[in-house]
């Protein structure tokens, strides 16, 4: 029997809640198509910062280096300031560990409610492939004067030939998978940010030579955003940087149904990657079995077939659309109908 060794981080708030019902669904599935998942759970999170003044060592680095995967429930706690966590685990492992793309796919369920009039699951299904580990988010840059009336603020956009190409090239493999409309579309703003921006579109042209299969695109950044809104049919996968991606996959976790429902990963195809939720800790739900389990249940679908085992990610797959076309009322905490435990015994009764 396969087995997969798994890094859990349950995190803060309400993470290690949706974890519990994820690794319900997960073990199910795996249990009926015949592999095992070995997890080791770390206490990555903001009760053992507060604790121990830790964030991330290098010996933690190297636990997780070592793991097929990495599931993360949700990080982010009330007593520790906006920040350190977020750049301390998340940004620290995605760097580490070089999770050089954040795959989102945004994709609206039967059932499910989304904000756009007259727009319904046939419209909305696409991907956004952001670049993750260079762009703004690596922090260079700095103060001059700061707190005087003469401060100056920097921060620099890093792109490299390397992480710009690889980061596309993931994105014109994904679309021939993919197989839909096999359309890839770089999302910019060539007009204004004319050094990065010029980087990334020679080299989006130049990987596009070859995959003759796969039609080419480009829209600037606030026309993507207008079009995600009023033609969401229009795009098949997205290719973007690291801040547009930020911003853009935000849009579109609304678009399918909120932050209950939207799952991602940071991948690194050659090595660890994780996934997670979409949404926040939500530390004000903790402990009340209200929280939609349902992204991070769907992130533990993406894992799957990442590794491989696409016959159980596809099942956990139509086990949430069985639950949210007949069963679950919105993706908002306390109003599904159904508690967090209840929705994660829902969709594994839907595997069986």
């Amino acid at each position: 029997m396969k087995k997969y060794k798994i890094a859990v981080i349950p995190g803060d708030g309400t993470g290690p809640e949706v974890m519990d019902e994820n690794i319900k669904v997960l073990n199910e599935v795996s249990k009926k198509y015949g592999f095992e998942l070995d997890y080791e759970f770390m206490d990555f999170d903001g009760t053992r910062y507060l604790k121990t003044g830790t964030v991330l060592t290098n010996d933690d680095i190297a636990r997780v280096s070592g793991k097929d995967a990495i599931l993360l429930g949700a990080i982010g706690h009330p007593d520790v300031k906006p920040g350190i966590l977020e750049k301390g685990i998340l940004l620290k492992l995605r760097f580490e560990l070089d999770q050089y793309v954040n795959l989102r796919p945004v994709k609206l369920y039967e059932g499910v409610e989304t904000p756009l009039k007259d727009k319904g699951p046939a419209d909305i299904d696409f991907v956004v492939v952001r670049e993750n580990t260079e762009g703004l988010y690596c922090g260079t840059g700095g103060f001059l004067k700061k707190g005087t009336p003469d401060e100056v603020a920097i921060q620099d956009s890093i792109n490299t030939r390397k992480g710009v190409e690889r980061c596309i090239r993931f994105a014109f493999e994904y679309a021939r998978k993919r197989n839909k409309k096999k359309m890839v579309t770089l999302c910019g703003k060539t007009n204004v940010l004319t050094y990065a921006f010029d980087l990334w579109e020679r080299a989006f042209y130049e990987v596009a030579k070859e995959y003759p299969d796969i039609k080419t695109d480009y829209a600037h950044v606030d026309a993507t955003c207008m079009w995600m809104v009023k033609n969401p049919e229009h795009f098949d996968v997205i290719v973007t940087d690291n801040l547009f991606g930020d911003i853009i996959t935000d849009l579109g976790a609304v678009l399918q149904g909120g932050m209950g429902i939207a799952a991602g990963g940071n991948i690194n195809p050659e090595g660890v990657s994780m996934f997670e939720p979409i949404g926040g800790s939500a530390p004000k739900y903790t402990g009340k079995n209200v929280i939609n389990p349902i992204a991070c249940i769907a992130s533990g679908q993406m894992m799957l077939e990442q590794l491989g085992e696409t016959q159980a990610a596809a099942s956990i797959e139509n086990a949430i659309m069985k639950a949210v076309k007949n069963d679950i009322k919105s993706m908002s905490a306390g109003k599904m109908g159904y508690g967090t435990r209840e929705t994660g015994d829902l969709i594994k009764e839907y595997l069986e």
